[in-house]
């Protein structure tokens, strides 16, 4: 789900680990009514453990504590503490590398972070989360988090999401597979067989993705050990690499409005709809949320970042914070550190950008000329748009009985699907875990899509007035079509713009990520860890696989492989590296 910013509110310190962070956590607060500018405030009066302190002391940075110039050499910096960053750094910290992840705010997690005000615990961005059960090998933040000995409690989600949808369409996705399937089935009985064959294409991608051991695609031997030990399943991925969702479906499914459904589906995912949504993407996450199903961390989804900085600091590397790195250090073509916006400098063997690709090539590099993988990139796809969102503390009376956790609005017209505004995502957590709201309420976190185009030009009042009117428009419609009285229940209500989002997750624009500029060839454009730059990698949503939380901790674990076998920590075969990164760059200059 998509992955969004609000005005975010600076702790002071780290949680103390603990398999319940969030409700713990030791913040500043102090807004100054809806809407408000962002300024710090009082501490909290909860006193830090120890552990928090401890990490805080390492995570100086900018803001002191952090050591002399030219500190390293370090086996990788991370640039960025975002959930492919962290799960990059943890996964090499737990091989033995020592690791240094500089964050640029006050607390790691980016997208997936979280805030406190009131008594009220936010997510930061969705609180569906995927890759969180027990079983198979698509339990990546489960895998992550073990990784450096860290496990969460988790509540399971009955359901994904309830779509609401045009002509009064209503379809619940079950947490059962066979629930949801026959659920759909009664909403078109004509597709019957189109439905199940589309689906049952989706488990045999993800049944195959799920039997291998999920390693970097750039090396060479983990390749071959996999294809030898699982040729069908190998040979199926490669099958369905080139392809889109929307053609698949296409084959079996002729009802326009299932179609219509079947983009939506694809949209709460990757902001595009089913033509421009990878296959093998798609299927990861609607088989993921009936295998292992939808499980919420206890405490907020904030404590999935915690818990991974604490393992890592615990492993023997460094997490800093307030530390904003502008350059990425090359001698000779190659990168060799980064320097922070105070001059000082970090040294490492390799690099690792958790930023955009558009930040890292555009900021964070000074050469003059891009390489020519990243302007075919840019070639291939463009910044897909933001969010306006909003953080609201309710009464719980105004909830009906049985509310599910998430649910999609739109209403009338499905050409605005896409459109800015058109559909609305809703998360409301406390149905889960009520001990994100003070008792007798609930939690409710609204995002609809937004260009920064919409917010530029505006004076500090027009744009307040501005984030008023759109917000309330926005719960006027969700107030006539999912919770009458809404408007009057609200207790708290903080509204972020993209431009809230560019600053708060130094995100260019504010994007969500790379977004296709016509029909994809399914994920052959989708550029790699390895970038044209020696030592330098990028890891995140704008590398392969793509959105979501799943796909950049597959990142970050392919990421991590990769660097690990680069610096002499995994076996690799120089032979057939080199051969194998020209063939990879060849495919995606053809895509």
């Amino acid at each position: 789900m998509p992955p969004l910013a609000t005005r975010v509110h600076a702790p002071v310190l780290l949680a103390p680990a603990s398999p319940r962070p969030a409700p713990r956590l030791c913040l500043a607060s102090g807004a100054r009514g809806v809407g408000g500018g962002f300024r710090r405030g009082a501490l909290a009066s909860e006193k830090p453990a120890a552990a928090a302190v401890a990490v805080a002391e390492k995570a100086g940075g900018e803001g002191g504590g952090g050591g002399g110039e030219g500190e390293g050499p370090y086996d990788a910096i991370v640039i960025g503490s975002g959930i492919g960053g962290l799960v990059a750094a943890t996964q090499l910290a737990a091989k033995g590398a020592r690791v240094l992840v500089l964050e640029k705010y006050l607390i790691p997690g980016g997208s997936s972070g979280y805030y406190r005000r009131d008594g009220f615990t936010f997510d930061v961005g969705s609180s569906v989360m995927f890759g969180f059960s027990d079983k198979g090998n698509l339990n990546l933040i489960t895998q992550a988090l073990e990784a450096v000995g860290r496990k969460m409690e988790v509540l399971p989600d009955p359901s994904t999401v309830h779509f609401h949808l045009p002509g009064d369409l209503s379809v619940l996705v079950h947490r059962k597979y066979e629930d949801f399937i026959n659920e759909l089935i009664s909403k078109f009985p004509h597709e019957k067989e189109g439905i199940l064959k589309f689906y049952d294409t989706c488990w045999k991608i993800f049944n195959s993705l799920n039997s291998l051991e999920l390693k970097s695609l750039e090396e060479p031997l983990y390749l071959f050990g996999q294809f030898f030990q699982k040729p069908l399943e190998c040979l199926t991925l490669a099958y369905y690499l080139p392809q889109n969702a929307g053609d698949i479906a296409r084959k079996f499914i002729k009802d326009q409005e299932l179609l219509s459904f079947i983009d939506a589906e694809c949209f709460i995912v990757s902001t595009v709809n089913a033509l421009q949504t990878p296959m093998i993407n798609a299927s990861m996450v609607l088989c993921d949320r009936h295998f292992g199903g939808i499980n919420y961390p206890v405490g907020g989804v904030g404590g999935i970042a915690i818990s991974l900085a604490d393992g890592l600091v615990e492993k023997g590397s460094e997490i800093r914070y307030k530390a904003n790195v502008t350059n990425v250090i090359l001698e000779n073509g190659k990168a060799v550190g980064v320097r922070l916006s105070n001059g000082k400098e970090f040294f490492a063997k390799t690099v690792i950008s958790n930023a955009t690709r558009w930040d890292t090539f555009g900021k964070l590099l000074k050469e003059k000329e891009l390489p020519e993988e990243e302007k075919n990139f840019q070639k291939n796809y463009v910044k897909a748009p933001s969010f306006l969102s909003i953080h609201m503390g309710v009464k719980a009376a105004v909830l009906p009985a049985g509310t599910d956790c998430h649910h999609f609005v739109l209403e009338d017209n499905w050409n605005n699907l896409e459109k800015s505004y058109g559909s609305i995502f809703l998360s409301i957590p406390t149905v889960l875990d009520p001990s994100l709201a003070p008792e007798g309420h609930h939690i409710l976190h609204v995002f609809t899509t937004a260009g920064i185009e919409d917010w530029e030009g505006l004076s500090r009042k027009e744009y307040e007035e501005k984030k008023e009117a759109v917000a309330n428009e926005i719960i006027r419609r969700l107030e006539k079509k999912l919770f009458p009285g809404l408007q009057d229940s609200i207790v708290l209500k903080e509204v972020g713009s993209p431009k809230t989002h560019r600053r708060f997750l130094a995100r260019n624009d504010g994007t969500y990520g790379p977004m296709p500029r016509g029909k994809p060839k399914g994920l052959l454009a989708m550029p790699f860890n390895t970038t044209s730059i020696d030592g330098l990698y990028c890891v995140g949503d704008s590398c392969f696989p793509g959105q979501g939380v799943i796909a950049v901790a597959f990142s970050g674990i392919m990421c991590a492989h990769r660097v690990a076998a680069d610096i002499g920590l995994e076996q690799k075969s120089p032979v057939l590296d080199a051969g194998l990164l020209g063939l990879l760059r060849w495919f995606r200059t053809l895509a």
